[in-house]
C-alpha cells in the first residue's frame, strides 16, 4: 500500500490505475524521480525507517493534500477532530466564530487551515517556535490560497502575539505531550525522524501544556474557547490542572474514534 500511495506522487497515476493495473497499457510514464534516485529513497524507508511521507514530501488531512518534512510532524487523522470540537464549542456563542483564533505550536499549519476554512470570519493567528516549520505551514497556507486568512509568528507559544491581551476567541494546540522517558520506544519512524521539538513533553508530558493553562487566561476573551490534544492517560491530570485555575470553567473531555480520551476543552471564565 505505501508502494502505491508514493507512486501516486512520483508517477501522478491515479489510485484507480493501480488498483486495475491499467497503468500498463501506458506507452509511457511520466516520472517525478528517476528509478535510481526511487530505488535509493525506498532503501532508507526500509533501513532507515524513514516515514513514507517525508519520502513523498506530503501526506493527506482532512480534504487537503499537506506539504510535510522533517521539520514538522506527520498530521495524524484524529487531530482532525480538534476542529470539529471547536466548531462545536463556537456553536453556542456565535460571537466566538469571528475575530482572532490561534494555533500554537502550528507545525504543518493544518490546524490553522482547519480553523480558517470552518470560521471565514475570524483571523488565525499561527506560532511556532521552529522558523523550518513555519516556512512548510506557510507553503500550505499558499498552497490551499488561505496565507490571507493567517498571520504567522516565529515564538514560543503565546509570547509573539503577547500584544494582544484578551483578543483571542479560542486558542486550539496539538502540543507536546509526549513524557520524555517514553520516547525511545517510540516507532523509529517517530523517533528517529519526527521532530522532538514537537513531541517531548518534559518528564511527565505535562510541561506545556501547563504553560498554556497558565498563560492563555490572559489571551482569551471572556467566554473564549481552550481546547487541546493530549495523549492517552493524561486526561484526568490535564482535568484536575484546569479545575483548580479560576480562570476555566465548563471542562470537557472528548475521546477520539478509537475511544481514547484525546481532547480537552474548556472557556474562558
Amino acid at each position: 500500500m505505501e508502494v502505491d500511495w508514493l507512486l501516486q506522487d512520483i508517477a501522478q497515476l491515479p489510485k484507480l490505475a493501480l488498483r486495475l493495473e491499467s497503468f500498463k497499457d501506458l506507452a509511457q510514464i511520466q516520472m517525478r524521480l528517476s528509478l535510481v534516485d526511487l530505488d535509493l529513497l525506498w532503501q532508507k524507508r526500509l533501513h532507515d525507517r524513514l516515514p513514507i511521507q517525508y519520502i513523498a514530501g506530503y501526506t493527506t488531512w482532512r480534504k487537503w493534500q499537506i506539504a510535510v518534512s522533517p521539520a514538522v510532524l506527520i498530521p495524524r487523522p484524529e487531530t482532525e477532530s480538534l476542529i470539529d470540537l471547536a466548531v462545536m464549542a463556537s456553536d453556542t456563542q456565535k460571537n466566538l466564530q469571528q475575530g482572532n483564533w490561534a494555533d500554537l505550536g502550528t507545525g504543518s499549519g493544518v490546524i490553522a487551515l482547519g480553523l480558517a476554512t470552518a470560521f471565514p470570519n475570524a483571523t488565525i493567528y499561527a506560532v511556532d517556535l521552529s522558523p523550518a516549520a513555519l516556512a512548510i505551514a506557510q507553503i500550505n497556507a499558499q498552497n490551499l490560497h488561505l496565507a490571507d486568512r493567517i498571520k504567522f509568528y516565529q515564538g514560543c507559544w503565546w509570547e509573539p502575539i503577547k500584544f494582544l491581551p484578551e483578543k483571542f476567541s479560542g486558542i486550539v494546540s496539538n502540543p507536546p505531550y509526549i513524557p520524555t522517558s517514553i520516547l525511545p520506544t517510540l516507532q523509529p519512524e517517530i523517533y528517529q525522524h519526527e521532530p522532538h521539538l514537537a513531541l517531548d513533553g518534559g518528564e511527565d508530558g505535562l510541561d506545556c501544556i501547563r504553560s498554556l493553562i497558565q498563560d492563555s487566561a490572559q489571551y482569551l476573551c471572556p467566554g473564549g474557547v481552550w481546547l487541546i490534544e493530549i495523549m492517552a492517560g493524561l486526561a484526568e491530570a490535564v482535568f484536575e490542572l484546569l479545575s483548580n485555575d479560576q480562570n476555566y470553567c465548563n471542562i470537557s473531555i472528548y475521546a477520539d474514534l478509537a475511544g481514547i480520551n484525546r481532547f480537552v476543552l474548556a472557556y474562558r471564565a
